[in-house]
């Protein structure tokens, strides 16, 4: 592949990235209370104004991630708004409980912050610990790096030790599950805590990190045919529907995730495992031949998956596929995953970016049209679409500082 084409790409993800920032600046301030819209119709007209805790820990996280490296976003409006949505969240998501003693995230607050649903679950408390330690990295405060340390310790007790704190029940019929999303939040986690710290505080998440990486190579199955989402403890495929279903984004993420954790360990097995596993078998399956574009969920026997969207192509499935295939190709230089790169970058930015009113449509039916013409919600938010045009644009730009 030509520098010329590198840098084509480079040009249009940089301009992207402008245009997505200066979208949520313009529209999902929310400066009576503090914290951000996220449901944003075409134009950007607020549709509802509850506020989701998982989409306003990542839109702090994205704020401060693009203000503290890249000096094109080192903006006082961009600081200011991070803070102000940390302060929302620190006022308002954590919900205690006093059965345990533990708290919880509320996953789903009113415009002025009060708690409306919590889900059983641990990631509103994953995307709050990752908005705590970044803003924490660029306003120096100490008590948020503390508070998310203390976090992590918990969301490791709850899924490793004893989940009772979740406020899930047991029930006889349920069997328990590895499902690839925790673990790999897991893992996520530990990348953002241990980043630039030190091989002090890297060494303390030494084996959970290991366990994570076993966690989500549990999931390759069928003798390597194929990567379930959901898998049994012991790493067994699971009966019916749950056991037999593929979600070729999320493998795709984990992929990219694998990929990072190979190169800081400079371990090539893991490395040809993350990309022949996680990266091209995914797409192999996931990628829709008729229409373009990969397949929401999809059923390894064949049969139709009994989620409704399963056939639909969403916006961060695509995402995940962008960094995943760049990161490959920059880790191996082989010309196949550049080509796949290509393949995904010109399905994406045909279909998904809005030329007229800017950002990106999340939701597309199977034949590329526009589903939903909102640009946030209750699950789209400044997080997928940013943080893949910040990755890919670093990716980018470290190929053409080192072309041969």
């Amino acid at each position: 592949m030509s520098v010329v084409q590198l840098e084509e790409w480079r040009q249009r993800i940089g301009k992207e990235l402008d245009d997505t920032v200066a979208f949520w600046l313009k529209y999902s301030h929310d400066t009576t209370h503090g914290g951000f819209f996220t449901c944003l119709g075409r134009d950007g007209t607020v549709y509802d104004e509850l506020k989701y805790v998982w989409l306003q820990g990542r839109q702090v996280w994205m704020y401060c991630r693009l203000y503290r490296t890249m000096e094109r976003f080192r903006k006082p409006e961009i600081l200011e708004a991070a803070k102000a949505g940390g302060a929302f969240l620190r006022r308002f998501a954590r919900v205690s409980s006093s059965s345990s003693g533990q708290w919880k995230c509320a996953f789903c607050l009113t415009r002025d912050g009060k708690a409306v649903k919590i889900q059983r679950t641990v990631f509103s408390e994953c995307f709050y610990l990752l908005a705590m330690d970044e803003l924490s990295r660029v306003t120096g405060d100490q008590g948020m790096q503390l508070e998310a340390e203390q976090m992590m310790e918990q969301l490791i007790h709850w899924v490793r030790v004893d989940s009772s704190g979740l406020g899930r029940p047991q029930l006889p019929g349920d069997l328990p599950t590895n499902s690839m999303a925790v673990p790999m939040m897991l893992l996520c986690l530990v990348q953002q805590l241990t980043e630039g710290r030190g091989q002090e505080v890297a060494q303390k998440y030494t084996e959970l990190t290991g366990w994570c990486v076993q966690q989500i190579l549990q999931h390759i199955q069928r003798d390597g045919t194929a990567i379930l989402e959901n898998v049994s403890l012991q790493g067994a495929e699971l009966p019916g529907c749950q056991g037999r279903l593929q979600n070729p984004g999320h493998a795709l993420e984990a992929g990219w995730f694998l990929l990072q954790v190979s190169a800081q360990q400079q371990d090539s097995e893991l490395q040809r495992t993350a990309i022949d596993k996680f990266v091209e078998l995914p797409f192999q399956f996931g990628w829709d031949k008729g229409h373009g574009g990969l397949f929401y969920f999809l059923d390894v026997d064949g049969h139709c998956p009994t989620q409704l969207e399963w056939s639909m192509k969403l916006w961060w499935p695509h995402c995940e596929a962008l960094i995943a295939f760049l990161m490959a190709y920059r880790q191996t230089k082989k010309p196949e995953l550049l080509e796949r790169f290509s393949e995904v970058y010109q399905y994406t930015f045909n279909h998904f970016p809005d030329a007229k009113s800017g950002e990106w449509f999340g939701y597309l039916t199977q034949e590329g049209k526009v589903a939903l013409d909102l640009k946030g919600g209750p699950f789209k938010g400044f997080f997928h679409v940013p943080r893949c045009l910040y990755m890919c644009e670093l990716l980018l730009d470290d190929l053409l500082a080192n072309q041969d």
